[in-house]
């Protein structure tokens, strides 16, 4: 069996290898530039912007969730923005990405979130056929929009 726990700082050092982990998975290396220092920082300082729960079986790191809030305009309530579920190859098929959902459904539930959304890569197909059998529902009609780096500075005339 597992146990899911609320991360601490001591765990940065397994939530960098973590995301280094997924970002392989989903072929995008290259842009796993995070730090031990900026984790740190953004989950354990002053003010937290995210939240991690980690799972483990027996004293061995199996896999992460990490989650921040977002608020819905029309529902006029806090939701739960899911950005990352990773569970390790080793561990995947025992039911541990289903209890990270239960557990984060328990959180919005908790704290009246009005919704929960994260966001899948069209090529991964474990990934969407795992969110089907937990009852989520595609977004077709909306498209995900993103500025980075560069372009959140141009924006902000800053560059």
């Amino acid at each position: 069996m597992f146990a899911i726990r609320s991360a601490t700082a001591a765990d940065v050092p397994v939530i960098r290898q973590l995301i280094r982990e997924l970002a392989e998975y989903e072929r995008l290396t290259d842009e796993a530039v995070v730090t031990e220092s900026a984790l740190r920082e953004t989950l354990f300082g002053p003010r937290p912007w995210a939240e991690v729960l980690i799972g483990e079986v027996g004293a061995e790191v199996a896999g992460f969730a990490l989650f921040f809030h977002n608020y819905s305009t029309f529902v006029g309530k806090p939701g739960l923005y899911v950005e990352d579920v990773f569970v390790r190859p080793q561990f995947r098929g025992r039911g541990l990405g289903t209890a990270f959902f239960q557990r984060m459904a328990r959180i919005a539930v908790d704290r009246g979130c009005g919704r929960m959304e994260w966001a899948v890569l069209d090529w991964n197909e474990p990934a969407l056929n795992f969110y089907r059998k937990i009852g989520a529902v595609p977004m077709s009609d909306w498209t995900v929009q993103r500025l980075v780096g560069v372009k959140v500075l141009e924006l902000a005339n800053l560059s």
